[in-house]
């Protein structure tokens, strides 16, 4: 598969967006596992800036292990296509609360840019002398002041179909929380004969996940 022919593809799922919505895991799309889990990273301004940073530019999956390629995407696509929005935890749109700083700071502490909704990318995990490469779009982001992360969704030759959310969330106390949320399932074809090594897969990755932004603030 090319590339370059990552943002002419259509996601692999039906529910796209699902995820924003809380919802989508006590009554999740027939046929598709929900999962959610929110944990304490740290502490205070400095954690909070790394991970909202890390976590805009891709850094969450870079600290689990993965390569990311980035692929180009017409802009007229992504305007066209996916617009920004900002969700309350009921799934219901808010006025978005941007800082500004995006502009400011466009590159995250790995050296990768922030994500923009509609980016297509190529998430490369290497076991040994193979590489499975896995194609994904951003879905849609969370900008506020004290909320930020975004959500991809799957392509066709994902071994998962379903979307993936990340958020890390700064309370009024000065600690810092990251949320995994994500509704999938294993995509047609081959994986479905593995599904159960998929989902050893798919819990191992989330261990890494949710300690990524943990560790010492870069």
């Amino acid at each position: 598969m090319s590339k370059k022919a990552l943002w002419n593809l259509p996601v692999n799922y039906a529910a796209v967006g699902a995820t924003q919505s809380q919802e989508s895991i006590a009554f999740p799309p027939k046929g598709y596992r929900p999962f959610e889990k929110r944990v304490r990273i740290g502490t205070g301004p400095a954690r909070w800036e790394f991970a909202w940073r890390a976590t805009m530019s891709w850094g969450i999956m870079i600290r689990s292990g993965f390569d990311v390629e980035l692929t180009e995407t017409p802009l007229e696509v992504r305007e066209g296509s996916y617009t920004p929005v900002t969700f309350d935890d009921s799934g219901t749109p808010v006025a978005a609360a941007g800082t500004g700083e995006r502009e400011e700071v466009p590159y995250g502490p790995d050296g990768l840019p922030f994500v923009t909704p509609g980016d297509s990318v190529w998430l490369v995990f290497s076991i040994g002398p193979f590489k499975l490469r896995e194609p994904v779009r951003v879905i849609y982001v969370i900008d506020e002041p004290n909320r930020k992360g975004f959500a991809y969704g799957t392509l066709p030759g994902h071994p998962l179909s379903g979307e993936e959310l990340f958020v890390v969330d700064l309370e009024d106390d000065g600690s810092v929380w990251m949320m995994l949320r994500s509704l999938s399932r294993p995509a047609p074809g081959k994986w479905t004969a593995v599904s159960p090594l998929l989902s050893l897969a798919q819990r191992a990755l989330r261990r890494r996940y949710l300690a990524a932004l943990s560790g010492p603030v870069d």
